[in-house]
């Protein structure tokens, strides 16, 4: 007997042997995927048995076991549109269409006509019994209120009246002989009824015009009139002063002084000097 022989004999035994073994391990391999998607597909025909079953089982009940009663329409009537009709017109239609009125309620509305009708309940298009009310808001117009008398206040509180009643108000102003701040006129006049909302014009004074006080000073006594007349001032007071030399007939002082404003036909003193007696 050969002891190579013997030791080959083995080694291919031992190789013969190994050999099931790998081809075991990807069976198992194998099984575990088939396994995994047979999983996968009863999960979803599961989900989808159960949606399938939920479904039949919801028409069932709703449409065999318990259906919803069908409504009834026989008898309704659709409510007609009154809003903008007058209160007559609007009851001949409710009348004409098998509903009565009900109580009717009135709302002050500034640019609505009175009489007309600003809303209904039922609303339109709704669907009302035979005889149904039918209730409406009907305008009353307008509020009419007469311009407060005013003219005699200060601007301030005239504004305050005016506005504490209703109105809206637009202030001007221009000069005036009435003192300054007091109400020349309104627009619309005291006591003129106007509907609300309104806007009153009020002119209110400026005071009398002004104008800057010249210099006098060493002008002749008729070319500082002239000057003053130019101006819409008056030549008030005039002063003689008497002068020995220079300076006679000439203006040495004046009041107010030059540069002060000065209301139009106010009165200006003068001192003026005269001619000395030797």
């Amino acid at each position: 007997m050969k002891l190579g022989g013997s030791m080959e004999r083995r080694r291919s035994r031992g190789k013969v042997g190994r050999r099931p073994a790998k081809t075991s391990r990807g069976k198992r391999r194998q099984g575990r995927g088939q396994g995994s998607h047979t999983f996968w597909a009863l999960l979803f025909g599961g989900i989808l048995l159960s949606l399938s079953g939920s479904g039949v089982g919801y028409l069932f009940a709703t449409k065999v076991l318990f259906p919803s009663p069908e409504r009834d329409v026989s008898g309704l009537v659709a409510v007609p549109r009154v809003v903008g009709m007058d209160e007559s017109s609007a009851r001949s239609l409710i009348l004409a269409e098998g509903l009565i009125t009900g109580p009717v309620d009135s709302l002050r509305h500034p640019t609505v006509p009175r009489g007309s009708v600003l809303g209904q309940s039922p609303l339109p298009g709704q669907l009302s019994r035979g005889q149904g009310e039918i209730r409406m808001t009907v305008s009353s117009g307008p509020e009419i209120r007469p311009v407060p008398d005013v003219s005699r206040l200060r601007a301030d509180r005239a504004i305050t009246v005016l506005e504490a009643s209703g109105f809206q108000v637009l202030a001007d102003s221009v000069e005036s002989e009435l003192p300054q701040g007091r109400v020349i006129s309104l627009a619309p006049s005291p006591e003129t009824a106007v509907p609300l909302p309104a806007e009153v014009r009020v002119l209110v004074s400026l005071g009398p015009p002004q104008v800057e006080m010249p210099d006098l000073m060493g002008m002749e006594e008729e070319e500082a009139r002239l000057l003053l007349d130019s101006l819409g001032l008056q030549l008030g007071e005039v002063e003689s002063r008497f002068r020995f030399g220079l300076n006679r007939s000439q203006v040495l002082e004046q009041d107010p002084p030059a540069g002060i404003m000065v209301e139009r036909g106010s009165a200006i003193r003068l001192v003026v000097g005269r001619r000395g007696i030797f």
